[in-house]
């Protein structure tokens, strides 16, 4: 991982890639993709030399569970690119391996561009990655004139032929090790990436281009600082595999799970599943019981209910909302107060209320939100600003609550056919939703897995047809 940069090209004070976006440093967000993508063993970290102190602390603090190697770079980027083969050829002792060189600038880099990168080294002993070029290139040149220099264009390349390049860039270490002890013979050895090291000096090589992603953009000016930060804001991910429904009970049996907002639609859905695999639920909602999400008080004492009855609290699912259609100018005050209490005042307060209980246990709270958090629409005002606000409380209290072993994922499912949803909107066109239980089913794969701060999607073309609402059903 090349973590070179000194943050002077944009006027910083600190290397880019120690900057905070989406609650914590670039490097800590590259570092988490690489710890949890497969087919990686180890990371070793060329960090800035006048900051390798504070990279061993963003590595120490991240808790990360693949060792990372913290080495000063060296002055340029191919000087960094020597010193790392250095240094695997080391780790390697004596043994081939796979090498990926990747910018811990491009925090957004997917699991899925990693994985394709280590398997065509299976076929080829280079690889690079890269998008195509959505904007034509020109070619300039400088000429100079009675007024003074003027650029001008000289070439227009076919558009169809280039690319853009990203990283990583991957290699067995044999071959790019070859081809910089080659270019170490050329006294005008310069190059600004490792693939063209090896085009250049191994030109018998061919080198594999694998499809990167628009996403996987490098931080490199003042305005990708916040292009990236709002990337991250409405990230979502979705689960490669849902849980075999055999494996559930090894992760739920003897487990208790409280479902608030369980009385009926997706919140009953997931307390039947839940119950069904050997989990103890403990399901409360206004109608059933008289718990009221909004108010703290009912909150806690539902709580500490499921907590005297079954001794642990595994499982915190809220899945309780109001939807209010109007002008923000034509709604009552009654009708604004409760909006904002239910969607996002309860959310809060069942997080502050359910942290104590679900760090004891490792558990996880799980959270919903709505495909109208990502823009503000007319009619829906509160509901999509209160449905943004979970978004980011959800991510932030992922960084918090890391540290206590406690996970917290918010699901962001499609059109889905619940109660709420007829009473707002009465019928729609058939077979355009998906089923209560099928959201039920991908909410309780995010509670049995490891991941924490994650917005998930669930849409129609990730669940089995027999999971939709049938076209014949309507609603």
């Amino acid at each position: 991982m090349l973590a070179g940069g000194s943050g002077q090209r944009i006027g910083l004070s600190i290397p880019k890639q120690l900057i905070k976006i989406a609650g914590k440093t670039i490097l800590e967000h590259t570092l988490a993709v690489f710890d949890d993508a497969a087919g990686i063993d180890e990371v070793v970290l060329m960090m800035h030399p006048g900051f390798v102190a504070e990279a061993e602390q963003v590595v120490a603090a991240a808790g990360l569970r693949r060792t990372v190697r913290v080495v000063a770079g060296g002055e340029t980027r191919n000087a960094t690119t020597e010193r790392a083969i250095g240094v695997v050829a080391e780790l390697a002792d004596g043994r081939d391996c796979k090498v990926l060189f990747h910018d811990a600038v491009r925090p957004l880099v997917s699991h899925r561009i990693i994985q394709d990168c280590v398997e065509a080294l299976d076929t080829y002993r280079a690889v690079d990655v890269a998008i195509p070029s959505s904007d034509t290139i020109v070619v300039t040149t400088t000429s100079g004139m009675a007024t003074g220099e003027h650029e001008i264009i000289t070439e227009v390349p076919d558009r169809a032929r280039l690319r853009r390049g990203q990283t990583p860039q991957a290699f067995w270490l044999s071959t790019i090790r070859r081809a910089y002890e080659l270019a170490a013979t050329d006294p005008h050895f310069a190059a600004t990436d490792d693939c063209s090291v090896v085009l250049r000096y191994l030109p018998d090589t061919p080198i594999h281009v694998v499809a990167g992603e628009e996403r996987n953009m490098k931080v490199t000016q003042p305005i990708d600082i916040h292009i990236a930060d709002k990337l991250f804001q409405l990230a979502t991910s979705t689960l490669a595999e849902p849980i075999h429904p055999e494996d559930y009970r090894d992760h739920l049996a003897g487990r208790t799970m409280v479902v608030l907002g369980g009385s009926y639609g997706i919140g009953a859905d997931i307390a039947a599943l839940a119950e069904e695999h050997g989990a103890r639920v403990f399901s409360f909602s206004r109608s059933t019981t008289g718990t009221d999400v909004a108010d703290p008080a009912s909150v806690q004492a539902a709580l500490e209910r499921a907590y005297a009855e079954s001794g642990r609290i595994d499982f915190v699912v809220n899945t309780a909302g109001v939807l209010r259609i109007g002008r923000l100018a034509e709604l009552s005050p009654t009708e604004v107060d409760e909006a904002l209490r239910v969607n996002f005042i309860a959310p809060a307060s069942i997080a502050r209320a359910a942290h104590p209980y679900l760090a004891r246990t490792g558990g996880q709270l799980l959270l919903f939100t709505s495909s109208s958090y990502t823009r503000g629409r007319a009619d829906y005002s509160l509901y999509s600003s209160a449905k943004a606000a979970v978004v980011n409380l959800t991510q932030a209290l992922g960084d918090e609550w890391s540290a206590d072993g406690v996970r917290i994922n918010c699901i962001n499912p499609e059109r889905t056919l619940t109660p709420m949803r007829v009473q707002a909107f009465g019928d729609e066109p058939q077979g355009s939703l998906l089923s209560s239980s099928a959201v039920a089913r991908a909410s309780l794969d995010v509670l049995v897995s490891d991941i924490t701060g994650q917005i998930v999607d669930v849409r129609r073309e990730s669940v089995p047809a027999q999971q939709r609402v049938p076209a014949a059903a309507g609603v």
